[in-house]
């Protein structure tokens, strides 16, 4: 099966820190014989690595700098789609709590580590399209 993923899940160092967050229940899933493609909704948006933190704010996205950025995340979001269609997914393991990836649970835009109930603008718009979306915690379920 092929399924999206986020890219930082994977090793790739796209964070807006730089950094990577590989996680080894995401690798595994290779060796069950699954197809990963990854994507960085952010870069894909066009938003430099590394860049300001940006949290959901409602329908909007904005940096820690107060940076209106929501035009890169739906951009980004877009191009995630277009990705896992292009590949036929119809699942993707996405970075949890993230405002362009979070599934279920994002930051609250206070910047203060708050969270709400909610998704990222990338899950938000794979689950309009039919596309089953799982943080990385959740890989068993797969």
């Amino acid at each position: 099966m092929n399924i999206l993923v986020s890219a930082c899940l994977l090793g790739v160092c796209c964070t807006y820190r730089g950094t990577s967050k590989e996680q080894e229940a995401v690798l595994k899933l290779l060796q069950e014989g699954h197809t990963l493609i990854p994507v960085c909704p952010e870069q894909l948006g066009g938003l430099p690595t590394p860049r300001p933190a940006s949290e959901r704010k409602g329908d909007k996205v904005v940096s820690c700098l107060g940076v209106d950025v929501t035009d890169n995340f739906v951009r980004g979001a877009k191009e995630a789609l277009r990705i896992a269609k292009l590949y036929n997914c119809k699942v993707a393991v996405l970075k949890e709590r993230s405002p362009s990836c979070g599934n279920g649970q994002i930051y609250d835009g206070s910047f203060r580590g708050v969270l709400n109930d909610g998704d990222g603008v990338t899950t938000e718009l794979l689950k309009q399209h039919g596309i089953r979306v799982l943080g990385e915690s959740e890989t068993e379920r797969i």
